[in-house]
């Protein structure tokens, strides 16, 4: 009897092989075309992760479905956030036109300085001096400052041309996270089965809830507590009469993701308030009082809200996102703390069992 088959001995290997580098191939080319979306990706799953305990509520309020409570959040995050940047843009539009017909036809006028503008934190000085020679030669004040003037207006423009980006970058996921969360139940599914193939039945169900409870934790004790924050130093600069509040509040919600001491904020204006203040002393202790008070609000709030219904202690979420944040920006928040939320449920999982195992030897001896 002859035998046909005349495959050598090393062809299953051949063919594994083959098939393994077919599969790379194929993964490799797919992440070439996912990658430029794939911030976007995740920021919208971050967004639809975080909201959906609110769209929830929303729907169960209403008496609707999750989808249609979902279009509705998304229609009045894009009204409330979409709006204003619009009506902003188009008076900002129309006051730079304004401006430079105006400097055109020479008729521009800068009016002097008030004398409380020297007075202001740090840059008081610098501030006065060259707003006051701008006032009272503008031509002359932008030809000896021509080329300053050149690389701030590109730096601004580069800026508000980046913010812009990320503002319609920010509301296209929020459009998407919209679609994930009228979709949640079937999402949550199939990514609860990617969970439990990677890592078993019981842990991978685990693993899914830590990960979903992170994010969550992240955006109420990290943003929300920065938001928190600089809102109460909103209020007490525009009660102590602190030049530019808006700004400095920015300045604090933005340090604040940061994880920077708040203290950066409370010394200078309580400075500010015994020096150039015009109130009482009663008024600058109680301003003071209110600004210590909300220098160490972070310090209340963050223990209570970050790593609340989370497996893993808080300190790990914290580093965790401050870790993914040095690494891969705001979006690190979120995925270093989940990363490291896992990676010491999975260590311990294997401590836990390590030292089960050791005892039941023990036990039998």
């Amino acid at each position: 009897m002859t035998n046909t088959d005349n495959r050598s001995p090393q062809t299953p290997a051949v063919d594994l092989a083959v098939r393994l580098g077919m599969a790379a191939i194929l993964v490799w080319l797919a992440m070439r075309v996912f990658a430029p979306f794939l911030s976007l990706m995740i920021w919208s799953t971050v967004l639809a992760i975080a909201l959906y305990p609110l769209t929830r509520g929303l729907a169960d309020k209403l008496g609707t479905s999750t989808g249609r409570a979902s279009t509705l959040l998304v229609v009045l995050g894009l009204a409330l956030l979409g709006t204003p940047t619009v009506m902003l843009g188009m008076s900002f539009t129309e006051d730079m036109l304004r401006t430079y017909t105006a400097l055109m036809e020479g008729t521009l006028h800068v009016p002097p300085p008030g004398e409380n503008v020297a007075g202001w934190p740090v840059v008081g000085p610098r501030v006065y001096e060259g707003w006051l020679a701008a006032s009272s030669n503008l031509s002359e004040f932008l030809q000896q400052h021509a080329g300053q003037i050149r690389t701030a207006s590109e730096q601004a423009a580069s800026l508000l041309l980046g913010g812009l980006g990320s503002l319609l970058a920010f509301l296209f996921a929020l459009v998407i996270a919209g679609i994930f969360m009228a979709y949640a139940q079937p999402g949550a599914a199939t990514s609860t089965r990617i969970f439990r193939r990677i890592c078993g039945a019981e842990f991978g169900d685990e693993l899914h809830q830590l990960s979903v409870a992170t994010v969550r934790s992240v955006a109420t004790g990290i943003l929300g507590v920065a938001f928190i924050q600089a809102v109460l130093f909103g209020v007490g600069f525009l009660l102590a009469g602190i030049p530019a509040p808006g700004i400095f509040a920015v300045a604090a919600l933005i340090l604040g993701i940061m994880q920077v001491p708040a203290l950066i904020f409370t010394v200078p204006a309580i400075i500010y308030i015994w020096t150039t203040g015009d109130g009482s002393n009663v008024v600058n202790s109680l301003l003071t009082i209110y600004l210590v008070i909300a220098g160490l609000a972070d310090n209340v709030l963050k223990p209570m809200l970050l790593g609340r219904g989370v497996a893993a202690p808080m300190p790990v979420i914290l580093l965790g996102a401050l870790g993914g944040m040095l690494i891969s920006g705001i979006i690190g928040l979120f995925t270093g703390a989940g990363i490291l939320a896992i990676a010491y449920q999975v260590f311990m999982a294997w401590v836990n069992e390590t030292r089960a195992t050791d005892f039941t030897k023990e036990f039998n001896d």
